[in-house]
């Protein structure tokens, strides 16, 4: 006798609940379609590199989900470069991200999914509302990015 077939995960149910209710609903644009407006509160759970880190998002009452975010509007070096040069900035970058976020309460808004390997894209701002990608900016830290190809940091 064949088993039964075992019902989907309550979270994967919870997600297609929401996003059947905006998909459907009036309000839903096509741009609305590819971000979740927020905010969403998040705790920090690691730092990976200048420009994105690990954490636990609160979505719904007793619900979160591990997820990595990708600070939107900048580009930091990156620590696997070939060019020594970019591998310091880049170790500098996760630093003051570390010291920016630690290991606390960040809010993320304008989530959303895109070609960023696994990551979502959001704006992300501290418990105080202070922006991360302006913070990073003003440091000249990073360099602002709206998506396209990458400059170096080694020119």
């Amino acid at each position: 006798m064949d088993s039964p077939t075992p019902f989907p995960s309550p979270t994967w149910f919870l997600w297609a609940m929401l996003a059947a209710a905006f998909l459907l609903s009036p309000a839903a644009s096509a741009e609305a379609a590819k971000r979740f407006k927020g905010p969403v509160e998040a705790t920090v759970i690691e730092i990976i590199d200048g420009d994105t880190f690990l954490t636990e998002a609160h979505v719904w009452p007793g619900h979160s989900v591990r997820v990595n975010i990708r600070v939107r509007g900048i580009d930091a070096p990156e620590v696997k470069s070939r060019c020594e040069r970019e591998r310091l900035a880049a170790l500098h970058a996760r630093e003051v991200l570390t010291e920016l976020l630690g290991t606390g309460i960040v809010f993320i808004s304008n989530i959303g999914g895109a070609k960023y390997y696994g990551r979502v894209l959001a704006d992300v701002a501290t418990p105080d509302g202070a922006a991360v990608s302006e913070i990073m900016l003003a440091r000249d830290i990073v360099r602002p990015y709206r998506g396209g190809k990458r400059q170096s940091w080694c020119g």
